[in-house]
């Protein structure tokens, strides 16, 4: 059997941090302090749902935080809407934009689903991640809230990012 995410059992090997909740008691809900940072930056999140006949479904996200709650904010008919209001378990993934090498993943459940027509959740995500207000108002706006069950948060400190140069067209050196 796999080793679930965000087990903090000790690792072997250099520069490898690890951190997390299992979710398995008391810490459920509890983000971890390094895990935290990253979602509270403005960093792209993956969003996966899952689909009625079970398949995943990724989507890039801005994310808010509320205490240990996560926020995503969306239309109220879109297919990530749909899927989060039949299955409310998702995951969420992030990498840190400065370093790709600090990454965060988070297994949760939507709990609550709030009316967002004037964007009074989706403002604040919004001035996060482009320092100015949504621009779209609409009486189907939704915020869901999401808790964390399983959350974790890993650093490769022994890596840096410094990638080759590229080929515009595409083609190999």
């Amino acid at each position: 059997m796999g080793r679930r995410f965000g087990n903090d059992a000790p690792r072997k090997g250099v520069g490898l941090h690890v951190s997390g909740t299992t979710g398995d008691g008391a810490e459920t809900g509890t983000l971890p302090a390094d895990v935290r940072e990253l979602f509270d930056a403005p960093n792209y999140v993956h969003l996966s749902t899952l689909r009625a006949d079970g398949s995943p479904r990724s989507w890039v996200v801005w994310v808010g935080l509320e205490g240990d709650r996560l926020l995503i904010c969306t239309h109220d008919s879109n297919w990530k809407a749909e899927d989060m209001r039949r299955d409310p378990r998702v995951s969420l993934s992030v990498v840190d934009l400065a370093n790709p090498y600090r990454m965060a993943a988070i297994q949760g459940r939507v709990v609550e689903v709030r009316p967002d027509p004037d964007c009074r959740f989706m403002d604040p995500i919004s001035m996060k991640y482009t320092s100015a207000p949504f621009p779209s108002r609409d009486p189907e706006r939704v915020c869901f809230v999401i808790e964390a069950v399983h959350a974790g948060a890993r650093h490769l400190d022994f890596l840096r990012h410094n990638p080759g140069p590229t080929d515009p067209h595409g083609r190999g050196s």
